[in-house]
């Protein structure tokens, strides 16, 4: 056997990055085919809101939801520099600060300054994923997501007609050992912060768990499963939280990967629950990322690499080719339904 164009050291598994061999039809999408609202992402910090607006006009995205809002002094700067100049162009959540859960009349403080956000035109709340993983109480424990002292936040919100998009555990792997059979293997070893397995995280099961209690104690309020609710490699599970839940809907942001593995379990997830499903991408400002979750979602294309590859698992994806009258709710109509005031 002749290993003559062999290197001399072996390749470290962080280059490998295979290309599939297969040839297929590749179909560019390079607007969405009915104008669509991100209801997933983040205007972080030296994003430029002209150029924002220029890659929207680009890729027909017709709402930016930024759930970075924050509270306090940065909520009003946020609120200023987005809907101050383009009113109708973008939404902004509301960010309570879990971290003071310990100090007194917390409760009752995050209330008032939701309150006021709404006042000042948030249209809903947001919730991250350091609930449950990385929020310490007084004592130094976890603080659980179904935590008593939150509720009155949950009701407030519902009150005022706010959803509360929660992102509650995250994907699988995360919560798995960091060995030879972790699809996420390459991202976890780069970024071993989010590995949330030993220690004293809760399981993924708890803290699904817990968030469905949350959504059960206040049906008056709706609640947005980020990502599927971290449930996008079980839809079997993410649709029996839908069919329990009528205040609750999910969003597909960050899961193209999950889903597009399979097709057809996906689309017809995607069917059923068509009025209960947002587009949204967590994906900040980059036109090659919205054109992958138009070709995703509006082709049959095959063997395609999804936006991150292969960050989340060595395999490609297929589009799942949804209908129109799908396509409008999942693009817009839905989000127009469940996040008030938008245009």
């Amino acid at each position: 056997m002749n290993h003559s164009n062999r290197s001399e050291e072996p390749l470290s598994i962080l280059q490998y990055r295979p290309q599939a061999q297969a040839r297929v039809p590749v179909t560019e999408v390079f607007q969405a085919k009915y104008p669509a609202i991100d209801a997933h992402n983040h205007f972080v910090s030296g994003l430029d809101v002209e150029r924002v607006v220029e890659h929207m006009d680009a890729c027909n995205i017709r709402t930016f939801v930024d759930l970075s809002g924050g509270n306090g002094d940065q909520l009003k700067r946020r609120l200023d520099m987005l809907k101050g100049r383009h009113p109708a162009r973008f939404a902004v959540f509301f960010v309570p600060d879990f971290k003071r859960i310990g100090e007194r009349c917390f409760s009752e403080s995050v209330v008032c300054e939701l309150e006021q956000a709404a006042g000042l035109g948030v249209q809903g709340v947001k919730v991250y994923k350091e609930l449950g993983l990385s929020v310490r109480d007084k004592d130094g424990t976890l603080v659980h997501v179904n935590d008593p002292r939150l509720w009155p936040i949950w009701q407030t919100a519902g009150e005022l007609g706010l959803p509360v998009l929660m992102h509650i555990a995250d994907p699988w792997a995360y919560f798995a050992p960091l060995d030879e059979r972790n699809e996420r293997y390459i991202q976890l070893y780069r970024d071993p912060a989010r590995h949330f397995y030993g220690a004293d995280y809760p399981s993924l099961q708890q803290l699904l768990e817990e968030r469905d209690e949350v959504i059960e104690r206040h049906p008056a309020t709706q609640f947005i499963g980020a990502h599927i609710g971290s449930q996008a490699e079980d839809l079997a599970a993410a649709a029996a939280v839908l069919n329990r839940y009528p205040n609750y809907t999910v969003d597909f942001s960050a899961r193209v990967a999950e889903l597009g593995r399979k097709p057809r379990q996906a689309r017809e997830f995607c069917i059923k629950y068509q009025d209960r499903i947002l587009f949204g991408t967590d994906g900040l400002d980059d036109p090659v990322m919205y054109r992958s979750y138009f070709r995703f979602l509006e082709t049959a294309d095959e063997c395609m690499e999804y936006y991150m590859y292969p960050n989340h698992g060595f395999f490609t994806i297929s589009g799942i080719d949804l209908p129109d009258e799908v396509l409008r709710k999942v693009y817009a109509a839905n989000a127009c339904r469940i996040i008030p005031h938008l245009r």
